[in-house]
């Protein structure tokens, strides 16, 4: 059986023009090489798998290319490669500079290749200065690393820095394509970009992965096997999910969500690649961010099509929705639940009763807005009336019931009160269609305002129409409810005797009442002291003014639980501050060992079995 090699050393670049993605920086090497311009300390960083390594490899060959006519010749004994990770001391950099001095015995350069130098540590730096700012002619060094901000700046400045850059997810795709028609592969264009999009701009990734399902899947790459393969969710999950929201059916979203969670999926991966397909979907609305969409042909197809089913204002706030979700999902204490509600709220966008419920009811009108709705009611209410006398007497009966309603006799003492009761209501009532009620009489007809006048009692209280927006109205009202206030029957007054025993017990009742209640602070506040009778007066000393404040809050309620349970109404609550309370000390370990020993002995017994020291 033939020794397999995985892809990402069998399809190694060998030439520059091999390398994928860094057209910028290879056109670079070549000319300076051409030109006869090229550094003699190079630095090469950016992500891993992106060809820096495969550069420094190449321009090492190729700078002695030109001492013979062979192409083939990979003057090996020109190149040294020394990984950084595991030679990093001191000695590993004195004896590369030794071995700088001595110059090629074929070709024109020596090429130094260290890969990962970030890890070199300080005094390996150091030593290597003066070797990289003034090397030999026939030496040239190659540094590799992935992260650059770990190199010293007096490095970075004796080298020449090239920034290699991720590759794109259409470069990957068109690489895997190449590789997969030489080994004879049907790859699906959308499986070959999920392979792309999972490498995340590191061809090396992206080589291993489409090792890995070509492994699983054959010589058939179908876009179904990747994603069973790579435990990803495909484009389809997201365009049903999406159907879904613009349906409305919330009860469909929540079993296909739980659905996507008993494959393995995270809910947070799902509502992040929910989001990014409402993007997708937003790119694809208009024809000049459609470049932006990196897609397959078909997934491209089905992005507009859905695309022109969605709203702009839907794509919008579901966006902020879903980046809103994905950003609390760590935080959330039921993170399932925290998904599911996104869910519900993205399928309420496109819901017209759901729409209707978020307008506000009640508008808040300018004045101006409020007269003129005014005028407007008092022009149709007069048309009204002087087209249908009917609805005239109709109002008229409606007063005349009220007027014999006010006409009888009070039977108890609360009569009083709600015959003020009822003028209050009139008065607020009434409109600007009763300012003018003698005007309006000549519309009347006569018999009907004889037969009125008969059935309509004298009565000097009957409320009298007035302008709900005039001064006048707000004035009637006002004593109006002064009255009402004055004729209300006073609560009576208990003067049950209880002792100082009985007002501390009703104290501590109200405090478990408090602990039920959950009010934690009020409970805890009135447990710092016990109150103190004095005649019909009760005493409280707090240590301080928030405390104060907090019991204050509650003290309506506390004084009625008292005067219930004490069948006294006289008493009252005083409330003072004891200010030496408030002074704190600074207490000294032993000071603080011995007060803890009072409360517990046996620490004394810990501390002598351990030998502890305080």
């Amino acid at each position: 059986m033939e020794h397999f090699i995985v892809s990402a050393r069998k399809y190694r670049p060998e030439t520059f023009e091999d390398v994928v993605g860094q057209k910028a920086i290879t056109n670079t090497l070549l000319n300076a090489i051409n030109n006869d311009h090229l550094a003699q300390a190079l630095l090469f960083t950016g992500p891993r798998g992106v060809g820096k390594t495969s550069c420094a490899r190449i321009l090492a060959k190729k700078i002695n290319q030109e001492a013979t006519d062979n192409e083939n010749t990979d003057f090996a004994f020109n190149i040294f490669e020394l990984d950084a990770a595991s030679n990093n001391s001191v000695d590993d950099i004195r004896n590369l500079t030794d071995q700088v001095r001595i110059p090629p015995q074929t070709g024109k350069y020596k090429v130094y290749i260290i890969d990962e130098v970030h890890m070199l540590s300080q005094q390996a730096f150091n030593a290597f200065l003066k070797t990289l700012e003034e090397p030999p002619k026939h030496a040239i060094f190659i540094l590799a690393t992935t992260e650059k901000h770990k190199i010293i700046p007096t490095i970075l400045s004796r080298c020449q820095i090239f920034d290699f850059k991720r590759i794109t997810v259409g470069d990957i795709k068109e690489h895997l394509a190449k590789i997969a028609e030489k080994e004879g592969v049907i790859a699906d264009e959308d499986a070959l970009h999920i392979i792309a999009q999972k490498a995340d701009g590191a061809m090396r990734d992206a080589l291993s992965t489409y090792d890995r399902v070509v492994s699983f899947s054959g010589k058939n790459l179908t876009t179904e096997a990747v994603t069973e393969n790579l435990n990803v969710l495909d484009y389809d999950t997201f365009f049903k999910t999406t159907d879904l929201l613009l349906e409305n059916n919330i009860p469909e979203v929540l079993v296909y969500f739980n659905h996507i969670l008993s494959k393995g999926f995270d809910g947070q991966h799902f509502i992040a690649g929910l989001a990014s397909h409402f993007r997708d979907l937003m790119v694809s609305k208009y024809s000049k961010t459609i470049e932006l969409l990196e897609v397959g042909e078909r997934s491209k197809t089905k992005y507009f099509e859905q695309s022109q089913a969605t709203s702009y204002s839907f794509l919008q706030e579901g966006i902020d929705l879903a980046n809103t979700c994905d950003f609390n999902y760590k935080l959330s204490q039921n993170q399932r639940l925290h998904v599911e509600l996104c869910l519900m709220k993205l399928a309420s966008l496109t819901d017209p009763d759901s729409s209707q419920k978020k307008k506000t009811e009640h508008q808040i009108l300018s004045p101006q807005q409020v007269q003129e709705q005014a005028g407007h009611y008092s022009k149709t209410s007069e048309v009204e009336i002087n087209d249908k006398p009917s609805v005239q007497n109709a109002s008229k009966d409606r007063h005349l019931k009220s007027a014999d309603k006010h006409s009888e006799k009070p039977k108890t003492p609360d009569a009083p009160t709600k015959t003020l009761e009822s003028k209050v209501s009139a008065v607020e009532d009434n409109t600007s269609t009763g300012a003018n009620s003698e005007e309006k009489k000549e519309d009347v007809p006569v018999e009907i305002e004889r037969k009125a006048e008969k059935l309509t009692p004298k009565l000097e209280d009957r409320p009298k129409k007035v302008n709900s927006l005039s001064i006048k109205s707000i004035q009637e009202k006002k004593k109006l409810k002064e009255q009402l206030k004055k004729n209300k029957p006073e609560n009576t007054e208990l003067t049950g005797h209880f002792t100082e025993v009985d007002l501390k017990k009703a104290w501590k009742d109200y405090i478990e009442i408090l602990n039920q209640r959950g009010s934690k602070i009020v409970s805890s506040v009135m447990s710092t002291d016990e109150p103190i009778l004095e005649g019909k007066q009760i005493k409280v000393q707090l240590p301080n003014e928030s405390m104060k404040l907090n019991l204050l809050q509650d003290q309506g309620d506390l004084m009625n639980f008292l005067k219930d349970r004490l069948k006294n109404t006289q008493i009252s609550l005083d409330i003072t501050i004891n200010h030496k309370s408030e002074k704190k000390y600074v207490y000294t370990p032993r000071e603080k060992f011995e007060k803890l020993n009072e409360k517990n002995p046996n620490l004394e017994l810990l501390r002598k079995t351990f030998d502890l020291d305080i």
